[in-house]
């Protein structure tokens, strides 16, 4: 594998030679996963339908799909933000890629009726389309408006990175061996109250629904210095409550509990996160323990004041806030990523074990809807 660092900040200020950096790392990654699941699965590639995963042959093919979408097809991608989806697109390399990998137009059910390239040709479509993208990068102005869809690609592929190994942890895959590692004893942090600037004014690459610079006043507010480890969970486990999808009883593992890990059952390490859980889940433990769920503006006042006394990117985080649209909100070109979501599904913050690092960026608002075990999500809890 290429080694490659890339700060979150850095990716998001990324220049050509950069970006041309972190691709080539980052597709080396995906391509491996596609190769384990692929040993995995014998050659089939093929599985049973549901709502939570996605067909890892159609996940490869989307993946080049949206870079050639949004780069070589796209007419107006110098325009960063300000390009028109409706502007007239260039043809794509395979005659139909927009009627197999378009997940606007594309129905999830309709994804395990297509009749899709097998691997060799999806591994070398993406060949194809990745020499194309980076002789258009070699090309390219060093403005954020120019460099905007490149940058768009990288974050792209990055999500789906983290999303083949979700899938893998649903199914039992042993592809990996990844893991919350153990955090640091747990411990209250008193926040003051303070003015925050949320939002961004723009400069570098960001998500539209990161914009929208505003303040909001918070009162003070204590909350956990890491997130609720399966130590802090086992009492309630005891009194009843929720086990998640992947922790089941065994009286022959240390603490009467296992856990499932890529197709492998392991004791529970009692001193990290506590992980698959549902915002449910989440909302459920702060009543028994007398504690809620920070928002999201707490999470980040509490990242910005408490500095390394606030451990955090081994789960994602579930907060109480809401998913919405800031003042001003305006989509960006790829108008399915926020708009469709802003539907009262939370927030969650922070990132996890299976992020990858230039992710991990405290403006980023995840979101999955609170019903949700599958993420690689846990919680931090705030005083009463």
């Amino acid at each position: 594998m290429t080694a490659f660092s890339l700060t979150p900040e850095a990716a998001r200020h990324a220049d050509a030679a950069t970006l041309e950096a972190a691709w080539t790392a980052l597709r080396e990654q995906t391509l491996a996963q596609f190769d384990a699941i692929e040993r995995v699965l014998g050659g089939r590639l093929h599985i049973a339908y549901a709502m939570t995963v996605n067909l890892p042959l159609w996940e490869l093919g989307h993946v080049g799909w949206f870079e050639e979408f949004w780069i070589a097809r796209n007419t107006e991608r110098g325009r960063g933000t300000a390009a028109r989806l409706e502007a007239p697109r260039a043809a794509p390399l395979l005659a139909q890629a927009d009627a197999m990998y378009d997940s606007t137009t594309v129905a999830h059910t309709r994804r395990w009726q297509l009749d899709l390239p097998n691997a060799a040709r999806t591994r070398a479509h993406l060949s194809r389309i990745r020499e194309r993208s980076l002789a258009l990068l070699h090309n390219a102005q060093d403005s954020d408006d120019a460099l905007y869809f490149f940058r768009l690609a990288l974050m792209h592929e990055a999500m789906h990175h983290e999303a083949g190994l979700m899938i893998a942890q649903e199914l039992g895959w042993p592809i990996s061996d990844a893991a919350p590692a153990s955090s640091p004893a747990r411990q209250d942090l008193a926040v003051a109250a303070a003015a925050l600037r949320v939002g961004d004014d723009g400069g570098g690459f960001c998500f539209d629904n990161e914009l929208g610079a505003h303040e909001v006043e918070l009162a003070a507010f204590t909350i956990d210095s890491a997130a609720v480890t399966w130590r802090d969970l086992l009492p309630w486990f005891e009194t009843g409550g929720a086990l998640p999808a992947h922790v089941v009883r065994d009286d022959d593992y240390e603490h009467g509990f296992k856990r499932a890990a890529f197709g492998r059952w392991l004791p529970l390490d009692l001193d990290a996160p506590a992980v698959h859980l549902s915002a449910t889940d989440a909302q459920a433990w702060c009543r028994w323990a007398g504690r809620r769920l920070p928002t999201e503006h707490e999470w980040t006042l509490a990242q910005q004041q408490q500095g390394a006394a606030f451990a955090w990117g081994q789960v994602w985080e579930w907060t109480a806030s809401p998913f919405v649209a800031w003042p001003g909100f305006a989509p960006h070109p790829y108008r399915d990523y926020s708009a469709p979501w802003f539907n009262g599904r939370p927030v969650l913050k922070g990132g996890s074990f299976a992020t990858q690092p230039f992710m991990k960026h405290p403006r980023y608002r995840n979101f999955f809807s609170a019903d949700r075990s599958d993420v690689f999500a846990g919680f931090r809890s705030c005083a009463l």
